[in-house]
């Protein structure tokens, strides 16, 4: 039984006759009334009541007319599901994101793509860099916001794009003898350093790791952790300073002054990444919105920096 076996049906329950449906589907009647006639041998019943050339449904025609026709319906809302799928308006999409380096515009770009795509359901993971590497490593998130870099192996298996590079700043008590906004980096030799983890943001330990020494140093690290909210308890209590990437301001952390680094030539990149092998529809029109959006994204980004030093009035 074919859907157009069905559709041959209907035509001819409602158009009351053979000739009718023929005409009303711009197909001959003998096509018709044998794909009919195939149709009842098949269910073992007559669906209608020929007389001449006037015919009318049976009592189980009616019947197989009413569940037919839900049939119908449900196949064409199947294929314009289908169908909509294809175009990326319908679907999931997990998207991995690192929460503080997005925090100043991650709600924006929600808030955008499902009034684009309200059909789309998103699935949003708080995740750090390693983690979003093994997560795309199982197949787990269909795109991220994250850091580089990623292994070799999985590298050649994603696409990049780079959202923005920000500075890093050394965060220190509100009571800290320093005073100036900005700090050579040797000044900071003798204070005790609280380090983001490695296992969390490997670029950002490793490029403080690798000052110390151009600086002629190797930091002293009292704490690690991988959550910035920790290091910022541990550097308002007064028990060092620490150096996080710019999006730490989007926390405003209290006890704590920011001050710029000298020399201010790292910068810690953030990036959208999404595997090139891709079959989710719905990867595509994140990919582009992030794209419109990203001088904006650049611009806010900016703009927290700047109010973090200006003047106090």
């Amino acid at each position: 039984m074919e859907l157009r076996h069905l559709r041959y049906f209907v035509a001819v329950a409602e158009q009351k006759g053979f000739r009718e449906a023929s005409r009303f589907l711009h197909i001959s009647q003998p096509a018709i009334s044998k794909t009919v006639t195939q149709l009842e041998q098949e269910l073992g019943i007559n669906l209608f009541a020929r007389s001449g050339r006037t015919v009318r449904m049976t009592p189980q025609g009616q019947v197989f007319y009413q569940e037919t026709l839900r049939t119908l319906k449900q196949s064409d809302y199947a294929a314009e599901a289908a169908q909509r799928a294809d175009r990326g308006e319908t679907g999931t999409l997990t998207l991995g994101f690192c929460s503080v380096a997005t925090a100043g515009f991650l709600p924006g770009i929600v808030r955008k793509y499902k009034e684009l795509l309200p059909g789309v359901r998103l699935l949003l993971k708080e995740m750090n860099p390693t983690q979003q590497e093994a997560a795309f490593s199982q197949g787990e998130i269909d795109i991220g916001i994250t850091r580089p870099p990623f292994a070799k192996k999985l590298a050649r298996e994603l696409e990049v794009k780079t959202i923005f590079r920000e500075p890093l700043l050394v965060a220190v008590p509100s009571g800290h003898a320093f005073t100036a906004k900005k700090i050579k980096f040797e000044s900071l030799s003798e204070e005790p350093f609280i380090l983001l983890h490695r296992d969390g943001a490997p670029t950002v330990h490793d490029a403080i790791l690798g000052m110390g020494q151009t600086h002629g140093f190797s930091p002293k690290v009292a704490y690690e952790s991988d959550a910035l909210q920790t290091i910022f308890t541990l550097v308002a209590g007064g028990q060092g300073i620490a150096i996080v990437p710019m999006c730490a301001l989007n926390l405003r952390p209290e006890g704590i002054r920011f001050l710029r680094l000298q020399p201010d030539d790292y910068r810690a990149e953030l990036i959208l990444a999404w595997p090139k092998n891709s079959q989710v529809t719905v990867v595509k029109p994140f990919i582009h919105l992030i794209e419109q959006e990203r001088k904006e994204i650049g611009n806010q980004a900016r703009r927290l920096l700047q109010a973090a030093f200006a003047p106090a009035k």
